[in-house]
């Protein structure tokens, strides 16, 4: 069989699991949910990163960044300024030009503006970022980030840390029929089993965060999430049975005694 390969921006990853680095009690349990986890990239908040005090521990001292893909973020961003701002501070801190980019529109639902972040990708991509793009699941705004330059579009599978699971499989899938570059899920995510759907719906990846670090033992969530992911995604490529709407035999019907 032809090798399953996931790349993005021209980074190979051999986990389809992406996983967020925030709301864990301690780095030293997101380390422990990291590796449980099998990701091999994960995101960090650039806002939130401890730059200054030096008596406070560091992401980087858990985490090796030689060892696994540090995927900057603009989380807390509303607007593409506060956006372009974060990301070039991140390329400025540690070199990072491959970025995920996120503006809110409000912080009741922070569901993305997509006015601001379509106007953010153009320039980032200009300047030479590498910008995978949290979005809304809509389709024609999914193809315009894509026209402009996005690698990765990352529609939402219902609101941030609702843990909602996907709700609108249909335009998720159209998102996937169209685009020419990775469909990652990003957000609203809550059950291992909700993973795997987004996987077999054909999405390249899924990113999670609040489902694992809000668990009550976050370890082995993270585990049940790798096994859900790897799961999805052979169940995609094994390719379900057709559906129909009256019962078939299992057995054959032929030579009956």
């Amino acid at each position: 069989m032809k090798k399953d390969i996931f790349k993005v921006a021209g980074k190979i990853l051999k986990s389809r699991l992406i996983v967020g680095t925030g709301k864990y009690k301690s780095f030293s349990e997101t380390a422990k949910a990291v590796q449980a986890s099998g990701a091999d990239m994960v995101t960090i908040a650039v806002r939130r990163v401890n730059i200054l005090d030096k008596k406070k521990p560091l992401l980087t001292d858990y985490l090796d960044p030689k060892k696994i893909i540090y995927l900057p973020n603009t989380a807390g961003c509303f607007n593409s300024e506060e956006a372009l701002r974060t990301l070039r501070l991140a390329r400025v801190m540690g070199g990072w030009k491959l970025v995920k980019l996120e503006v809110l529109g409000d912080k009741k639902t922070l569901y993305p503006n997509m006015i601001e972040t379509l106007k953010a990708t153009k320039i980032l991509v200009k300047e030479g970022f590498k910008v995978m793009v949290y979005c809304t699941d809509d389709p024609l705004l999914a193809k315009k980030l894509q026209d402009n330059g996005a690698s990765a579009i990352m529609p939402l599978a219902s609101p941030i840390g609702s843990g909602l699971g996907i709700q609108n499989k249909i335009n998720i899938s159209l998102i996937i029929k169209q685009s020419k570059v990775p469909v990652i899920i990003d957000a609203g995510i809550g059950t291992p089993s909700d993973a795997t759907i987004a996987m077999e719906l054909g999405c390249d990846g899924v990113l999670i965060n609040s489902a694992i670090a809000n668990a009550k033992k976050p370890i082995l969530m993270a585990k049940a999430f790798k096994d859900a992911v790897i799961s999805g995604r052979s169940s995609y490529l094994a390719g379900r049975m057709k559906k129909n709407y009256f019962a078939i035999p299992s057995s054959p019907t032929k030579g009956l005694i």
